[in-house]
């Protein structure tokens, strides 16, 4: 379909019957700038012979032609319509004149063929053999002989990588990751001692959160907010609901000190107490490689470089991504195609599904609820009575993490998409107040989902889920 011609490729003529040399042919001007579409058996005879009549007799014929109708014309003006009409000379050259105006637009067409025709060869060649850049070539080509629909520009879903970046003051190892799952389970970190990370971040049992609508610290308090999960916490560019933390570091430092969670009195005390366990102390000098003591920020570093090595990529999502295509059941990609097209995705975007996220995020907080929606009193949404910016939550294992939202009042997954679909989306449905200057009643919503659009998305969420995770909840197991 293309040949190689000097550094580009041009569009040339696909095989076809041959003809006669025209005279184009004759005077060296090539001919495969000109793009034809021919069948298998070949052009049929009668279009064969047109083609030859229009490249061979064209001019021969058409003057003469122009010249005996321009002068039969006149003829029947000045013989005929004219003494009937009573027209003077100048009315019938005239009249001649409108008529003829055919077949002068029929011969500066003529004149320019002609022209064209007689041209010479270093003058109009150069013209006709434009190399063509390859790219554009090839796509000309593509569309006119393969004429398949224009591939719209979509959303590009990604897979969650199967190792975590860590920044260069903290680089992991063995050791240090084997320390940090001890810390993330040892209850001296609490204040009373019954407490760890892994009380309210129950790895396997509760896909690393507790199940409960907000997190219960020392002493029985209850917090305010819902646990997120830890898994994948490493692909996260801001942590906590609020977003305070801009590091798992920053991030581990926090409920240890936290009154209402793990409620140590200082940094100090976290440090007094390690200190006086001999083997605390071997397995830090092994993981930082000297011996200088134990410190709150190594406490906080080993805590996130085991955090960063609890990374679930074993999702039927993730699968499918990869090139599995039998990961994704037909409703899951259904609601997959839901998920992109009704606007999820502005939000929950990248591999983490959250614009918080290292990768592909751009805004990490959004207002919520956006929009006013009647979910705001049945589910408590507002933060004293007013909308507040929360980090975006991470959607992966999110089937598995209820009860949801930042204050768990949500028991249902598909509650919580209608809430979003209707808060965030606009798609509850609401119109506005009669406008009476413009006779009008504006809708400022789209159509709520419907049932079957919900449960497709639903189906979607649950893809998110890890197999190990899955596998674990259904055993009831614990721990790190």
């Amino acid at each position: 379909m293309s040949k190689r011609y000097a550094g580009h490729t041009r569009v040339s003529a696909c095989p076809m019957t041959k003809l006669p040399k025209s005279p184009r042919q004759r005077r060296g001007i090539p001919s495969s700038v000109v793009v034809r579409n021919s069948g298998a058996a070949g052009r049929p005879a009668a279009e064969t012979w047109r083609e030859f009549i229009m490249d061979h007799a064209l001019l021969d014929i058409g003057i003469p032609a122009v010249l005996i109708g321009f002068a039969s014309l006149a003829l029947m003006v000045h013989k005929e319509l004219g003494p009937f009409s009573g027209l003077n000379v100048a009315g019938r050259w005239l009249l001649t004149s409108l008529f003829g105006m055919g077949f002068v637009a029929f011969a500066i067409k003529m004149a320019v063929v002609f022209a064209v025709e007689r041209l010479p060869e270093q003058t109009i060649a150069p013209l006709l053999n434009q190399p063509v850049p390859e790219r554009l070539a090839v796509e000309a080509a593509a569309s006119f002989f393969n004429p398949a629909p224009v591939r719209q520009a979509h959303y590009v879903w990604q897979a969650l990588p199967e190792r975590a970046p860590g920044p260069a003051d903290n680089p992991g190892n063995a050791a240090k990751v084997a320390l940090g799952k001890r810390l993330f389970n040892e209850r001296k970190l609490s204040a009373d001692g019954t407490l760890s990370c892994a009380s309210c971040h129950d790895l396997y049992g509760r896909a690393g959160a507790d199940a409960r609508p907000t997190a219960l610290g020392v002493e029985r308090q209850r917090g305010p907010r819902n646990t997120p999960s830890v898994w994948n916490a490493a692909f996260m560019s801001r942590l906590f609901w609020d977003g305070r933390a801009a590091s798992l570091e920053e991030q581990a430092m926090g409920p240890i000190l936290n009154p209402i969670e793990m409620g140590l009195s200082s940094a100090a005390e976290a440090e007094r107490r390690l200190r006086l366990d001999a083997s605390y102390r071997q397995e830090f000098a092994r993981a930082f490689g000297d011996d200088e003591p134990i410190s709150f920020r190594r406490i906080a570093q080993a805590i996130a470089a085991y955090e960063r090595t609890l990374i679930t990529a074993d999702t039927p999502y993730d699968r499918f991504v990869r090139g599995d295509p039998t990961a994704l059941t037909p409703a899951q990609l259904r609601g997959m195609a839901l998920f992109e097209s009704i606007g999820c995705v502005l939000c929950h975007r990248g591999p983490s599904f959250s614009d918080a996220g290292l990768i592909g995020g751009e805004s990490a907080f959004r207002i919520f609820p956006a929009s006013a929606t009647p979910y705001e009193k049945q589910y408590d949404l507002l933060l004293e009575g007013k909308r507040a910016a929360w980090r975006v939550a991470s959607l992966r294992n999110v089937a598995l993490t209820g009860p949801w939202l930042h204050n768990g009042s949500v028991d249902r997954l598909d509650d919580v998409v209608r809430i979003m679909a209707g808060a965030q989306l606009g798609r509850s449905g609401k119109l506005n107040a009669w406008i009476n200057d413009e006779r009008q009643l504006g809708t400022t919503d789209r159509s709520p989902l419907g049932e079957r659009e919900i449960a497709d998305i639903v189906a979607f969420l649950e893809a998110l889920s890890s197999e190990r995770l899955v596998a674990g909840g259904r055993k009831g197991a614990g721990g790190g």
